[in-house]
């Protein structure tokens, strides 16, 4: 598709959603209406970058959202509409602090050299009540709830319409399942290549609420919203294909565990990078209550806190579930989508130029066993231990653009300041009397 005013008159579109991603991952948009798409669609749609989450000022120029055709999609659930992801330009040419634009303009860089990174997503997220205050289903108390059928059943109003929604856009949803919290859910569908799954990403979590809000409930994607309850992961299925998509690079049969000397190579640049890469991974305050938290009611947390890879283990950073791909455990639904992926190329294809090696296969249960690694390095604390690392690493701030990674630095810096402006109840309850 690449005449959006055609699109609109053969779907009966009445309006398009001009996106776009900022660098905190909140969507952006205008509602333009069908009798204006043309000419927006040439000159863009006019916004005011200091007014979100991007490094400007009100000083600076307008950008102009450019919208992609090929990434329209028509809301099945409000078919009058149609959301298309955009990407701002300024002065002429690409914004270069766009998260769309980084992950883009990387994904062709390794396209040309025959190399073309397709990702899989597990975004999981609480169904809750209106207000926030806990789960939406009152009888979903179990201990440990995963899987459990009655309750999924009981949200099939909500999941059903979500997974029918992707059936319709051809998606290919292949399961969907109650997770490890109460009132937590996940959906799983067929993996593309990076940019294309950004993008799918980004909308998902816009379908997820809006369908949510339209059953009087609300989803939330928080990384920790209840803290004795497992938090929401957004585990990254990953392997590099050749550019035509025929052949998986990270297969080899004969490999160990049907991986590729490529395969390691990546998870090697994954490893080296993974300290520095948890500013963007886990980008909030409220991510490292997930990844370095207690046990959970249902016995685990299910989040690494140290950067290590295993066989088909859950309780290591990377885990090989099968021949030809890793699972990157790290991210959570915080993350912005574009910039998610696009460090995960950065550091993979660092690993594979300069032949990393990914240290030991840890096949031991990291929850029990890991004080026995001595040499394990840590991930980060807490939010601000992850820009520092994201600081020192050059290579990877470099790769993601001076633009992007300085605007995303300061932005972040600026919000763990406010966070530390803040009084928690805890800090009364133990040190008021000290």
């Amino acid at each position: 598709m690449s005449d959006l005013a055609k699109y609109a008159k053969d779907n009966k579109v009445k309006f398009f959603l001009f996106n776009f991603t900022d660098l905190f991952g909140v969507q952006r948009a205008k509602l333009v209406p069908a009798e204006a798409v043309g000419k927006m669609q040439k000159a863009g749609a006019g916004f005011a970058g200091f007014a979100t989450w991007l490094d400007q000022t009100p000083a600076h120029p307008d950008i102009l959202v450019m919208p992609d055709p090929n990434s329209v999609i028509q809301l099945p659930w409000r078919p009058e509409v149609a959301w298309v992801a955009g990407e701002p330009w300024m002065n002429g040419e690409p914004l270069a602090q766009s998260p769309r634009v980084v992950l883009r303009k990387m994904a062709e860089k390794h396209a040309a050299k025959n190399m073309k990174l397709m990702a899989g997503v597990e975004p999981e997220f609480h169904l809750i009540n209106a207000d926030g205050t806990a789960v939406s289903d009152p009888r979903d108390t179990q201990e440990k709830p995963c899987y459990d059928q009655a309750a999924i059943m009981r949200r099939l109003d909500v999941i059903g319409e979500i997974c029918s929604t992707m059936t319709q856009l051809g998606w290919g949803p292949y399961q969907n399942d109650h997770e490890d919290a109460n009132g937590q859910f996940e959906i799983n569908w067929n993996f593309n290549d990076a940019l294309t799954t950004a993008d799918q990403l980004a909308f998902f979590k816009f379908m997820v609420k809006s369908i949510a809000e339209k059953h009087g409930l609300r989803a939330t994607f928080m990384p920790k919203p209840f803290i004795n309850l497992t938090g929401n992961g957004c585990h990254v299925h990953l392997s590099v294909w050749d550019k035509s998509g025929k052949t998986n690079l990270f297969h080899d049969a004969k490999g160990e565990l049907g991986l590729s000397p490529l395969a390691y190579n990546f998870l090697g640049g994954l490893m080296h990078h993974a300290a520095a890469m948890a500013a963007i991974t886990n980008p909030t305050v409220n991510s490292y209550k997930r990844i370095n938290a207690p046990r959970t009611i249902s016995g685990a947390t299910w989040s690494p806190s140290s950067i290590t890879f295993g066989g088909n283990n859950r309780t290591h950073m990377v885990r090989i579930p099968d021949e030809g791909r890793a699972e990157y455990r790290l991210p959570d639904n915080a993350a912005n989508p574009y910039l998610l992926l696009a460090a995960i190329l950065a550091a993979g294809m660092h690993g594979v130029e300069e032949k990393m090696d990914p240290g030991k296969r840890l096949d031991i249960d990291m929850y029990a066993e890991g004080h026995t690694v001595k040499d394990a390095r840590k991930l980060p604390l807490n939010l601000l231990d992850a820009l520092r690392n994201f600081e020192a690493d050059s290579y990877l701030r470099q790769a993601l653009g001076k633009d992007a990674a300085d605007g995303y630095l300061k932005l972040k810096h600026n919000e763990w300041n406010q966070y530390c402006r803040h009084l928690t109840q805890w800090e009364r309850d133990t040190t008021l009397d000290c």
